[in-house]
């Protein structure tokens, strides 16, 4: 079996979060939500969610590939890929404005519906390939993103 190149792993294990033993999960959607705050602190508010939208589709298509280069050797949707959780957490921090509650916000339902994995997320969940192991973190994303924006429209 040929082994994946090491570009894939550092990306599909979100820059090796997803080697973290407790929790390989929340390590990536951590380190995603770090990754987004720090930038924050250095691009204005448009830039960052313009970055943020541009990072959500070129970790989406990489995620893809990565997954797909891994797989054969370490299983279906492995726990140490990560790049996941990454895009998913990323997608409902477009409607946070660099606000601290709604970042946290965002990473805290993000990770419910990534785990719970409600309404339709478990079916994708369960089909193989790279591209349904990003599909399923995806959409959790996008249903953490309704509810932030609704918090924000009350904020």
């Amino acid at each position: 079996m040929r082994q994946p190149s090491l570009i894939s792993v550092i990306f599909a294990t979100g820059f090796g979060s997803g080697f973290w033993p407790w929790g390989p999960g929340t390590a990536g959607a951590l380190l995603a939500t770090l990754m987004w705050w720090v930038l924050g602190m250095f691009v204005s508010p448009i830039a960052l969610i313009a970055i943020t939208a541009v990072a959500i589709v070129l970790f989406t298509v990489i995620g893809i590939r990565a997954t797909d280069a891994v797989e054969p050797l370490w299983g279906p949707d492995p726990h140490k890929v990560v790049i996941d959780e990454m895009v998913g957490v990323w997608i409902p921090l477009l409607a946070a404005g660099h606000d601290w509650r709604l970042a946290l916000a965002s990473f805290l339902l993000f990770r419910f519906f990534d785990i719970v994995k409600p309404f339709g997320i478990r079916s994708l969940d369960k089909k193989n390939g790279g591209l349904w192991v990003m599909a399923d973190d995806i959409l959790a994303g996008v249903y953490s993103l309704i509810i932030v924006f609704a918090l924000r429209w009350v904020i």
